[in-house]
């Protein structure tokens, strides 16, 4: 009796112990938590006086994702013997400058993906990786300041395609107005003097004209995190239909050192381009603008990110 009365006592006494070193370790940790969050406070706020100085600000992330697969008798689908596949990857880059007067801000954003179906049942067929995604853009946007917010600018950007028909069409927009920086990462280009150059083969579809830019810009990083939206828009003076909107947006999300996970995605609508793809078709889908149908053009992609 006397055995299992200092056995329960031992017991009781070890619980309690155990007990009391739990609530002590939890404590501990709750003050660990509140320093390590009152020293990333004090980071965050020192990062966002190095932000706010004068000098140059660089830096580049992007997105590469892709699959391969191969087939073999898989009756259930149209080419059961095939080897498939299809790469991409995109870059954001930026080298900004900000002076006490003025500023100077600079960006580029390359997308472009392959894809290759290998029948290996028809011979005469392709088994190259064939150009699907086609962006390439640079904009070049000069500032002197007004106030803390605004400015008198002028802008450049250039927009093409590079794997197939480069500059066919390609598009540079210069142009004069505001600019409107409401928060430290945003910027909103208002320009109601700009020309819309237009390079193409195709004169009778594509044409250049003066009207107003409109721009908005959003780039970021906090901590792990890149992100980075911009939309670009073109309101033609002589006619809507040589009118565009173009609107990119990427997120990274590092993981390990400079790998992580990415995704992209984009939305356009060109009624020029609508109308050269409709009349390139055998039979053409349109005749004209009043009867193209002009669908929303998109892209998306999810992949590895990396970030410099």
């Amino acid at each position: 009796m006397k055995k299992i009365v200092l056995t329960a006592a031992l017991l009781f006494v070890a619980t309690v112990s155990f007990a009391q070193t739990a609530e002590e370790l939890k404590t501990e940790q709750a003050a660990k938590k509140d320093s390590v969050a009152a020293i990333q406070g004090r980071i965050g706020a020192i990062q966002a006086k190095l932000d706010a100085m004068p000098g140059w600000k660089k830096g580049a992330f992007g997105t590469i994702g892709g699959t391969i697969s191969s087939f073999d008798n898989w009756y259930a689908q149209g080419s059961p013997n095939n080897n498939s596949g299809n790469i991409g990857f995109t870059v954001n880059a930026y080298a900004n400058l900000k002076q006490e007067k003025f500023f100077w801000r600079n960006s580029a954003n390359v997308n472009l993906a392959w894809v290759k179906l290998d029948d290996k049942d028809n011979p005469a067929d392709s088994d190259k990786f064939e150009g699907t995604t086609d962006v390439f853009t640079i904009t070049s946007l000069y500032g002197r300041k007004l106030s803390d917010k605004f400015a008198i600018s002028g802008l450049g950007e250039y927009r093409t395609t590079i794997l197939n028909n480069f500059n066919n069409p390609g598009y540079l927009d210069l142009g004069v107005g505001a600019t409107w920086t409401p928060i430290e990462d945003l910027i909103v280009v208002i320009h109601p003097l700009n020309y819309n150059f237009v390079f193409a083969e195709n004169d009778a579809v594509f044409e250049s004209s003066l009207g107003a830019k409109i721009v908005a810009d959003y780039t970021k990083k906090i901590g792990a995190i890149n992100f980075k939206s911009n939309l670009s828009m073109f309101q033609s003076y002589k006619s809507s239909d040589l009118s565009n909107v173009t609107w990119t947006n990427s997120f990274g999300y590092t993981l390990w050192k400079m790998i992580g996970v990415g995704f992209d995605f984009g939305l356009r609508s060109n009624k020029q381009e609508a109308l050269n793809y409709s009349l390139a078709q055998t039979p053409a889908t349109a005749t004209s603008f009043d009867d193209v149908d002009n669908k929303l053009q998109s892209f998306w992609m999810v992949g590895l990110n990396y970030a410099f």
